[in-house]
């Protein structure tokens, strides 16, 4: 154990063993905060985590899914035969970040926008303590995952022999949550986020002059008609007591200095949100009967594009359940949202909870009634809350895999 690091039997719990370092690691996440990468290029990162793995003395192991790193850290024994995951997601938000404080990220249209930063701090910072006191009966693998941002990076590293080579009884992830207080968890059993799709949609008329439409066949006429037929789809297809979301977010066609000339082309960009895999099938067959037909009926024609990009997070039920009693351990039951509303956001976590059982919980890091939710362009993590973060998750495995006497 460090000079000045306090016995492990004489701390509360691991977040408080954690708060000794709190300089230590609130340095780090602004250090990664300022050197922001994409997925798949978290190159730079990559090399703070195993730097910081290698001066502990933990066993890690790269290039898994490509920049992913797996830290192995056995307990004081192994007899359990267990291993609980522990997952930090690595990677940034191609956006221009507008804060202008000193840790503000140094590169142009680059930005951790959404906290993954003091999510792999997190973890670092769980691991130097389960490395340090080794206070149970098993292995903790410390998963730093990267590409989270759309590019599936927990599908990566599972189709790169994740839980193969590191074959966890269960799996956890931890998320900050700004609409949650400082200082709370929320869980959510069963589903936890929705399931993200995207859609494009190519819309094929005929161009034209603009004072001469009948003599056209007009896409953007189309396009508008589409826009708001799919909004029907949700209203008038989808149950009340189930949720769905369609919304459509870019729209191109033609150019803003030809004003009297009417495009060929008109293309609708967008995504659709669902947590259940009949509701979202239903959602697909009524937007291509719907884009078909509308397009149709103005003579023109229209495709669609729908690719399956993420599942829903669904947490096991006992997983759920176990992730909030260790949490209200943590911080008290008061402190502890076990119902907490489900977000209609996406997480590729959902990947490892296809593949293994366990739970994804929300950390209270407050700001979001100041404009600063998650992937806003003057958001960034809350440092104050890493230590409570770091010693969940490190609860999370000593609680999993308990020394017997």
């Amino acid at each position: 154990m460090e000079a000045g690091a306090p016995a492990y039997e004489t701390v509360m719990n691991p977040a408080d063993w954690i708060r000794s370092y709190h300089d230590e690691f609130t340095a780090i996440r602004r250090d990664l905060h300022a050197h922001p990468e994409l997925g798949f290029e978290e190159h730079r990162t990559a090399r703070v985590v195993q730097e910081r793995l290698a001066a502990l003395g933990i066993e890690h192991h790269t290039g898994i899914g490509k920049t992913g790193i797996v830290a192995v850290i056995p307990g004081k024994r192994s007899e359990s035969g267990r291993a609980v995951g522990l997952r930090g997601d690595m990677d940034a938000l191609p956006m221009q970040e507008e804060n202008d404080f000193a840790h503000k990220s140094r590169y142009e249209g680059r930005m951790h926008g959404c906290g993954h930063d003091g999510h792999t701090t997190m973890l670092l910072a769980a691991a130097k303590y389960l490395a340090a006191t080794r206070n149970f009966d098993g292995t903790a693998y410390c998963i730093f995952q990267p590409g989270e941002e759309g590019y599936a990076g927990a599908k990566a590293m599972i189709a790169d022999g994740l839980f193969d080579r590191f074959p966890a009884s269960e799996v956890y992830a931890l998320h900050n949550w700004p609409g949650l207080a400082p200082g709370r968890i929320g869980i959510t059993p069963g589903p936890a986020m929705a399931a993200a799709d995207r859609i494009e949609i190519a819309i094929d008329g005929k161009g034209g002059h603009g004072a001469h439409p009948h003599a056209a066949c007009d896409p953007v006429l189309v396009a508008g008609h589409i826009i708001t037929a799919a909004q029907s789809i949700v209203s008038r297809n989808v149950s009340p007591i189930d949720t769905a979301v369609v919304s459509l977010c870019a729209m191109h066609a033609g150019h803003p200095g030809a004003m009297s000339v009417i495009p060929a082309h008109a293309k609708l960009v967008g995504t659709v949100r669902t947590f259940r895999p009949a509701t979202q099938d239903m959602i697909e067959r009524r937007l291509t009967e719907l884009v078909h037909s509308i397009a149709a009926a103005f003579g023109a024609r229209a495709t669609l594009q729908y690719e399956r990009v993420y599942p829903a997070t669904v947490n096991h039920d006992r997983e759920a359940m176990f992730a909030a009693d260790v949490a209200e351990a943590l911080v008290g039951r008061d402190n502890v949202v076990r119902n907490l509303d489900p977000s209609m956001g996406a997480e590729d976590f959902s990947f490892m909870l296809q593949a293994k059982p366990g739970a994804f919980a929300r950390l209270g890091q407050g700001g979001a009634d100041g404009g600063c939710f998650l992937h806003n362009s003057t958001y960034d993590f809350n440092d104050a809350v890493i230590p409570l973060g770091a010693g969940y998750l490190a609860a999370l495995a000593e609680a999993a895999m308990p020394l017997r006497s």
